[in-house]
């Protein structure tokens, strides 16, 4: 890796049919710290498209620490680029948004190159299959953190969990939105689904419907610290 664990550390379903987006007029979103600061992005009105919105990843970026200078981050279903975007505000030097939707993917790396974010990526695709592929070939992890937010009709959230925990190395973090709370195996909470064998809950909150979680990759063998 090209970081010390000590900079990763915080401080404290088959997919379903392309659909048409509406003719709506977009809305916007802000980038809300670091180098693009206030910086609007705009959000197609697409089905299913859902930011994440400006309180919760005011929340997240708390959690993870203000400064992500030499991160690489993976944002698996990209959409409008919210949370990837503010990763690279940030300072993350090699950040990749996979977008499965052309249209939106195109979008996205207008967005990149209108803000002159040269360590940002744009890939078409589907984002499970590319994270399987990484995981194969960078065992011990090809990003430091990887953001799941993937459409809440596609219950991808499973699928996706097994292939991101291979995408990040031991002590790595993924952040995932769902409409349901996941909890480890060794804390069950009524309700709530299961995270894969390797990962735990560092911390977790809701907003409205969406629940949302950072979690870190633990080593084999060791027990949940959630």
């Amino acid at each position: 890796m090209s970081r010390s664990s000590d900079r990763r550390r915080p401080p404290a379903a088959p997919a379903s049919r392309p659909v048409a987006p509406s003719r709506s007029a977009p809305s916007e979103v802000r980038i809300i710290g670091g180098r693009f600061k206030r910086t609007p992005l705009q959000v197609p009105d697409w089905p299913g498209l859902r930011p994440t919105p400006s309180r919760v990843r005011e929340t997240l970026f708390n959690w993870l620490g203000q400064d992500l200078s030499g991160w690489r981050v993976l944002d698996a279903f990209a959409g409008s680029g919210a949370l990837g975007l503010e990763a690279a505000s940030r300072g993350a030097s090699d950040v990749v948004l996979h977008e499965k939707e052309a249209t939106l993917a195109r979008a996205l790396g207008a967005t990149a190159q209108r803000l002159g974010a040269d360590q940002v990526q744009v890939l078409p695709g589907d984002a499970v299959a590319a994270m399987e592929r990484w995981g194969r070939q960078a065992p011990d992890g090809r990003f430091d953190l990887v953001f799941l937010d993937p459409p809440f009709d596609a219950d991808l959230f499973d699928a996706a969990l097994r292939v991101a925990l291979h995408c990040v190395p031991v002590g790595g973090w993924i952040y995932l939105e769902a409409p349901r709370a996941f909890t480890a195996a060794e804390h069950p909470v009524a309700g709530a689904s299961l995270l894969p064998d390797g990962l735990e809950v560092h911390r977790q909150g809701q907003a409205g419907a969406v629940h949302f979680h950072l979690l870190r990759r633990r080593a084999p063998g060791a027990s949940s610290g959630a």
